[in-house]
């Protein structure tokens, strides 16, 4: 059965498919784990035993060490962290392996190298390397390698000042936008952060520019958030006067500075979670979220801040069928899309992570 029988799911009606996972999870039993991120469709989250961000999620199955199988309802960059903090004992899956991030995806191994021997030309030693976490293993444990350390969107400007203070320069990578909020944040002036275009010599600046930049931004970005404009801000503030305004850190600067607060998924769920029953809401993230805050807060007036659908494309590839075909084949003892770091590679990610974990 393992490899995706599409007509053979394809023919069941949405009740048939949630009718049928339910019983899988419980012939599974105390063996199986699935994490949800908040960014997943209802028709999947549903089914989530444990829900959250990236980091939290793989943590959590870090935790869970009574659990032999973590079908994680996210994409690759997410599944690899769980796979690199849970044991050897533990297995986890991914329902599609197409399920990719096209922000990950702006960093390649490769790229990273060839920058970083492009950066000795201006500093041989003093460069600390910062990647967000949604970035893959491999660019984790080269971060991890050169002495460096992940960051998530809630700690970033924490792990960007320890990083500051362990050399001349950070290079941040792969999100520009939340490399330049959280350097915003602290208070560096622009002059002293630099934008690094992948495919230009020096990635587009002078050795004069690279050599007077504490913060270094490679060019990378979330197409969702990249949908949130300073414009939907002030549209909004005209139409709904006293409303609150909510942005991700990976929206543009432009957009982060026009509103109220910004926060990571986790943030931006406490926020509205604690804000008095009647405020009226404009959220600047991924629509499953926004949506699902809706229907949880009916005594609130919750609004996405864009006009457009805001769907994350890759995670919208983890469907019920395919969360189903995962089980099925597990229910036969059949492990399909497992998510494998090589040791190696892994060894050095959890440096990286050991890292932010210790600031």
């Amino acid at each position: 059965m393992q490899h995706f029988e599409k007509m053979k799911y394809a023919v069941l009606a949405e009740n048939e498919l949630a009718a049928k996972i339910a019983a899988r999870k419980k012939e599974l039993g105390e063996k199986l784990l699935i994490l949800g991120h908040h960014y997943q469709h209802e028709s999947v989250f549903q089914f989530a035993d444990l829900t959250g961000d990236s980091l939290k999620l793989a943590g959590n199955a870090a935790r869970a060490a009574d659990k032999k199988y973590i079908v994680f309802c996210g994409v690759t960059f997410m599944a690899e962290s769980a796979d690199i903090l849970t044991s050897e004992d533990q297995v986890v899956l991914l329902p599609d392996m197409e399920a990719g991030c096209s922000m990950a995806d702006m960093a390649t191994l490769d790229e990273v190298e060839s920058a970083w021997r492009e950066l000795a030309v201006v500093s041989d030693s003093g460069i600390v390397p910062v990647t967000y976490v949604n970035s893959s293993a491999l660019i984790k444990a080269f971060v991890g390698e050169k002495g460096g350390s992940v960051c998530t969107s809630s700690n970033a400007e924490r792990v960007l000042t320890w990083a500051l203070a362990q050399g001349d320069k950070v290079f941040f990578l792969p999100d520009e936008h939340l490399g330049r909020n959280s350097a915003s944040a602290l208070n560096i002036p622009d002059d002293q952060v630099a934008l690094w275009r992948r495919g230009q010599p020096l990635g587009g600046n002078t050795v004069e520019q690279l050599a007077k930049a504490r913060v270094l931004l490679w060019n990378g970005y979330c197409s969702v958030h990249m949908e949130f404009t300073a414009e939907q801000v002030k549209e909004w503030r005209r139409k709904e006067p006293g409303i609150k305004i909510i942005v991700h850190p990976e929206s543009r600067h432009e957009v982060v500075r026009e509103a109220d607060l910004y926060g990571s998924t986790e943030g931006i769920i406490a926020a509205v979670e604690k804000s008095r029953p009647g405020s009226v809401w404009a959220i600047g993230t991924e629509v499953n979220l926004v949506k699902r805050l809706q229907r949880q807060h009916p005594d609130k007036n919750i609004h996405l801040l864009a006009e457009s659908s805001c769907v994350c494309a890759t995670m919208s590839y983890i469907t019920p069928a395919k969360l189903l075909w995962v089980l099925d084949n597990l229910a036969e003892r059949c492990l399909v899309n497992q998510i494998r770091v090589e040791e190696e590679t892994a060894k050095g990610a959890r440096l990286a992570l050991e890292r932010m974990l210790a600031i």
